[in-house]
């Protein structure tokens, strides 16, 4: 029980880290775009995208940082959601992976059933212990964070985006993917506690193995070994010319 709580916790430390690695590569964009970003798109349009040109070559170390960080972002982004699927299969062993995947990425059952799993997830670890007011409020905002985060991304910026603009990532999308990575380690740390504690308990309950005769009996029977009466008795026992009884 202990070793599957250990693995549960380490899952969860990955979906933290692999989070706040998002978050840090998404910021990192984000500063690139407001001090380099703008006026690079500028001069990319300037020499209309040839990279025979010979100004080219004074942008070489601006689009290698640029997509140094596209590839870190992308990366962040599909090791969070490996680390979150290893962890929503660590929590719940009895469940197929592949529903747990097919909940992610099958176009229309991902908008409702990953925190319809995650709720799941709560309530077999909880087991009617958990506040459930709490819970709900927390699983709610997580998933309007995210949905919010990917309107941002796939609708919002694909009109707003001008021509001096990279990606067009602000600080708008920062702060929405922070709140949603924040709630969502939030989810994972509440459903992993619950676990733990459930450890505690079976270990706490599980019975002990006794090894050897209990004490009572052997201080019983070293009260009477050492006690004179026994030494009495034992020489009395023995007869001249006869070899000790046994002791």
């Amino acid at each position: 029980m202990r070793s599957a709580s250990s693995e549960v916790s380490r899952s969860a430390v990955a979906v933290y880290a692999s989070l706040g690695a998002q978050v840090a590569a998404m910021a990192a964009l984000v500063v690139f775009e407001h001090v380099r970003g703008r006026r690079l798109s500028r001069e990319i349009a300037a020499i209309g995208g040839d990279p025979h040109n010979p100004a080219a070559r004074e942008m070489v170390g601006a689009v290698t940082v640029f997509a140094v960080l596209m590839l870190l972002l992308a990366g962040a982004t599909v090791t969070a959601a490996v680390a979150y699927l290893s962890w929503l299969r660590r929590v719940r062993p009895a469940s197929s992976g592949l529903y747990a995947i097919g909940a992610w990425l099958v176009p229309g059952v991902n908008l409702v059933a990953p925190p319809i799993i995650a709720d799941q997830a709560w309530r077999e670890a909880a087991r009617g212990r958990g506040n459930r007011s709490r819970w709900l409020p927390l699983l709610v905002g997580w998933w309007v964070s995210w949905l919010a985060l990917i309107w941002l991304v796939l609708v919002r910026l694909p009109r707003t985006r001008g021509p001096a603009d990279l990606t067009g990532v602000g600080l708008l999308e920062l702060v929405t993917a922070a709140v949603a990575a924040a709630l969502c380690a939030a989810t994972v740390h509440r459903i992993t506690g619950f676990r733990g504690l459930r450890a505690v308990a079976a270990s706490r309950h599980r019975p002990r193995v006794r090894v050897g005769p209990e004490l009572p009996e052997l201080a019983c029977q070293s009260r009477r070994w050492g006690s004179a009466g026994w030494a009495r008795k034992a020489a009395a026992s023995r007869t001249p010319g006869a070899g000790p009884i046994s002791e």
